[in-house]
């Protein structure tokens, strides 16, 4: 699940990490032909194929995705690239080359891990519920998370916008040796959360800016508490059901739907299947996500679009708070508190850079992103997996990137 919000930190915690873990987080006119989707129905037992490859690429911007998507499966030796764009929700292009498995071509439909996606279905949610008041974003979570310490200082703002100052458990050396050495371990929100809280904090909470996957745990936990009902059933009831994301779904153990897109990794040291690897340690239980690329494009324009937001929460999607946060203390490094700006900053549950609205899972394997540029009504969903020989990073990030610079020149969707 890891996220990462910009470049700058994983190359500054290149040397500490292990390679398990890759960097995670962080005017169009309409078409004048119509990319003609096919009609395939398929064996998987769910009524017929819903995303499917464009039958017939006939506009020049499809060409072009295309293009871009072959040759850098080409360049960075990948498995795998699946990818859809999408123009004011209309499909420009959705297709899937290469391989799942040796002999067994990638299909759009293929499930894979959506990691940090499920980040902005919880923030999404979240700011419903302040819309409903039932909660505010102030509030301070003592009433929910009694034992967390500074809980009587720590707001739902501060978990959902990473200004919390707890420790990321993701790089500290300790976990990172244990998920080296056992990827199919279970892991309990306890086990977690005993890495951030062995540290003090970094700083005082909503004085500064540091990711760590431990506020969206805590943030799940406290949602579930707020609610009555698992996280699982609190983003199906106010994400993925009004969104028909018929394909997006929680996954209590690594399962992982058919028909599933395979991963491998070198991250060990050798090149192994690591489909199946657990996933536990990436967030709460009940927010561990697979989708398709479909599904995956139709996140990037909904929530980068604010649809189930009234313009306020929007708004506050896009900057709760964060633009100006982040600087080097006594306490904490400037690799660790990266300054926030109105170019690039942490929002709720999402990532904005340059004015894209955008979330970037990358793990085990697997790697993706979805990205949305809302002046252009433009939507982004790219799916990748690698070789023995590919790079490491995070290659379906790339590929959006070079796809961004020639549908949407001027507006660069870069995290460097």
């Amino acid at each position: 699940m890891t996220h990462t919000p910009s470049p700058r930190r994983r190359r500054a915690r290149a040397a500490a990490r292990t390679a398990l873990l890759c960097a995670a987080l962080l005017g169009l006119t309409a078409p004048t032909t119509v990319a003609v989707p096919a009609t395939d129905k398929g064996p998987d037992g769910r009524g017929g194929r819903d995303c499917v490859r464009t039958e017939r690429p006939h506009d020049p911007r499809a060409r072009q995705v295309l293009d871009i998507a072959r040759k850098a499966k080409d360049e960075f030796r990948l498995n795998s690239v699946e990818l859809r764009v999408t123009v004011d929700g209309r499909e420009v292009v959705t297709d899937a080359l290469g391989e799942s498995m040796t002999g067994v071509p990638a299909e759009p439909d293929m499930q894979f891990r959506a990691g940090s996606v499920a980040f902005a279905h919880i923030a999404t949610g979240l700011l419903q519920l302040v819309e409903e008041r039932k909660v505010r974003l102030d509030d301070t979570v003592e009433r929910w998370l009694p034992d967390l310490p500074k809980a009587d200082k720590i707001t739902l703002r501060m978990l959902a916008t990473n200004t919390t100052g707890l420790h990321d458990y993701v790089t500290d050396p300790a976990f990172l040796a244990e998920l080296v050495a056992h990827p199919f371990r279970h892991w309990t929100p306890q086990d977690l959360l005993a890495f951030p809280l062995k540290h003090s904090f970094w700083y005082e909470p909503g004085t500064n800016w540091s990711y760590s996957h431990a506020n969206y745990l805590l943030l799940s936990q406290a949602l579930e508490k707020i609610t009555g009902t698992g996280i699982d059933q609190f983003m199906k009831e106010r994400v993925w059901k009004p969104l028909g994301l018929r394909h997006t779904q929680n996954n209590f153990t690594p399962e992982i739907p058919r028909p599933a897109l395979h991963a491998f990794t070198s991250d060990r040291g050798f090149y192994e299947e690591s489909t199946f690897w657990n996933p536990s340690w990436t967030t709460a239980p009940g927010a561990v996500i697979t989708t398709d690329v479909c599904d995956l494009a139709r996140s990037a324009q909904a929530v980068g679009s604010g649809e189930l937001l009234s313009p306020r929460s929007y708004r506050t999607l896009l900057n709760p708070g964060t633009v100006g946060l982040g600087h080097a203390t006594a306490t904490c490094p400037a690799t660790i508190c990266l300054t926030q700006t109105e170019a690039a900053h942490f929002g709720l549950g999402v990532l904005v850079v340059n004015g894209w609205v955008v979330q970037n899972p990358s793990f085990s394997g697997y790697a993706a992103i979805q990205a949305y540029l809302p002046s252009k009504r433009l939507a982004i969903a790219v799916s990748s997996t690698k070789t023995a020989n590919s790079p490491e990073g995070n290659n379906a990030e790339v590929i959006a990137e070079r796809i961004a610079a020639k549908l949407a020149p001027g507006t660069p969707l870069s995290l460097d």
